[in-house]
């Protein structure tokens, strides 16, 4: 790599009479302070240099070892703590006007990129010339033009991973079983009145009876799984900041399937009047007029759930006796904008689960993933008799963060739980995930500064169990006849509700 800087520190004062003693500084810094690190030889090197009045205008080449920002801001620091005093200034500001970078990458771009904050980016072969201009102090120390290089770096593989199919290895799969329908399970459940849409796009209305195998299915997870498993029942909030996302790692790229949310500017009634004079008058809501009277988003309603739970933990020590730690939630739904993804009830903006959360060592919470999991094995097999199939595969935190077809971390992964759609036989939908449980590894204890009592690394892991896609693959290869259903899935339904009938 190879970083040219042209920028400048801004002192307090005119220093123009100490430009002599600065430029002996300049030459003693380029065997010190601008070197202090790197390998003999190697660093950064002001290679010219000028006053203007309060203004110290530099130019710093370097290599990797010391990247040229890092060295002014070095400059700045060091300048001020040995001139301070004698000069009775400091320096005020720090500025890049110009920073040429050169580097390799690590494959050929397949198409052209874009990368915020850049002023000109050419790429020839593996060859990658970056122009940046502008770049405040806050730019400098916050790190930006690392994450620039990196962002760089990861759209390029990226272009090479969105080809391939996401990791997937067949873990287990059970007998094949004969489905009792080939109807798609929406427009059947639609048809015979278990469920409606919503007035909302991506959302369901639920009848009794739809609602009471969602029933089912929750005191049959709490049987099977939640009371033996000693897991705690918790609310988790269904609004969430993107300080929370920031910390969970989502923030990298959840944008397109968010539902934000935006607090009022103000409660003060004067400034909805005229919202509410308009809806009096037209009886249409003024949405142009609601859009001038409302803040930037606070953050979004909830994406993945577990993430909403972190607060409660966060910047705390967990004593060594109390983890494995294990608790659940099911006080509200999960909200994602899956635009032209729409499907059924399988595939909502709007659905219904139960959150798993579970955190300690890291063989804890390995035994702890292993235990729910052949807990849905019996769960499937015993009890719903599906045709289903078990599959690692990419985490999904690696998949947001561009990492598809990187190596896996011993451990740390993801498992799938797939049930076969009969209507869909012979396409590539014909093979529903609906359930899966991730060991996330050290991600959200280190993102929200969780630690052990012992000083060892704290793990986790999450498993979302979604009541819509249970339904929608039961009801696909059992039909809709309770009287037809497996006798322990019979028993725990239980009397089939009236129902809401119409003329």
């Amino acid at each position: 790599m190879r970083f040219r800087l042209e920028g400048k520190a801004v002192f307090s004062k005119d220093v123009s009479s100490a430009a002599g003693e600065l430029g002996s500084f300049m030459e003693e810094a380029n065997s010190t302070v601008l070197v202090k690190g790197a390998p003999a030889g190697k660093g950064a090197k002001v290679t010219a240099h000028r006053i203007l009045g309060d203004t110290l205008f530099v130019t710093i080449e370097s290599d990797e070892y010391v990247r040229a920002h890092d060295a002014l801001v070095r400059l700045g620091k060091v300048i001020g703590q040995k001139f301070g005093k004698q000069l009775q200034t400091g320096v005020r500001k720090l500025e890049v006007d110009t920073y040429e970078i050169e580097m390799e990458l690590e494959r050929e771009p397949l198409k052209p990129i874009r990368v915020p904050f850049v002023e000109k980016l050419s790429i020839e072969g593996k060859k990658c010339t970056v122009l940046l201009t502008k770049l405040d102090e806050k730019a400098i120390a916050d790190k930006w033009v690392d994450r620039i290089l990196t962002l760089i770096q990861e759209k390029v593989l990226a272009q090479h991973y969105a080809g391939k199919a996401e990791h997937w290895e067949l873990v287990w799969e059970s007998p094949r079983r004969s489905p009792l329908m080939k109807e798609d399970p929406t427009a059947a459940a639609e048809k015979a009145g278990w469920i409606k849409r919503g007035a909302s796009r991506g959302q369901w209305i639920y009848g009794p009876e739809m609602t009471r195998l969602f029933r089912t299915f929750e005191k049959l997870v709490e049987k099977e799984l939640l009371s033996k498993g000693d897991f705690q029942e918790m609310i988790f909030p269904k609004l969430e900041p993107f300080s929370v996302w920031e910390r969970s790692g989502h923030a990298k790229g959840i944008y397109p399937e968010v539902y934000y949310v935006c607090p009022p500017k103000s409660r003060d009634p004067a400034l909805w009047e005229e919202v509410i004079d308009h809806y009096k008058i037209t009886n249409e809501v003024p949405l142009e007029k609601i859009k001038e009277r409302i803040d930037l988003p606070i953050g979004g309603m909830t994406y993945a759930q577990c993430p909403a739970f972190w607060p409660f933990l966060q910047g705390r020590t967990l004593p060594n006796e109390r983890v494995p730690l294990k608790v659940f939630d099911r006080s509200g739904t999960s909200h994602r904008y899956e635009s032209g993804g729409l499907h059924g009830m399988e595939r909502v903006d709007e659905f219904h689960r139960i959150e798993l959360v579970w955190v300690g060592r890291q063989a804890e919470v390995v035994k702890i993933s292993s235990e729910i999991g052949e807990c849905y094995k019996r769960i499937f097999e015993e009890t719903m008799e599906l045709d289903w199939r078990m599959a690692r595969v990419t985490p999904w935190f690696m998949a947001q963060e561009g990492l598809v077809g990187d190596s896996e971390v011993t451990d740390i992964g993801t498992t799938d739980y797939e049930g076969n759609l009969p209507y869909r036989a012979g396409t590539p939908e014909e093979w529903l995930e609906f359930q899966n449980v991730s060991i996330n590894g050290t991600k959200y204890p280190k993102g929200f500064t969780v630690k052990l009592q012992s000083g060892e690394p704290l793990w986790s892991g999450c498993s979302g169990i979604g009541l819509e896609r249970w339904s929608a693959v039961f009801i696909a290869q059992k039909g809709m006849d309770p009287s037809k259903w497996p006798s322990k899935m019979k028993e725990l339904y239980g009397e089939m509700p009236r129902g809401i009938r119409f003329l």
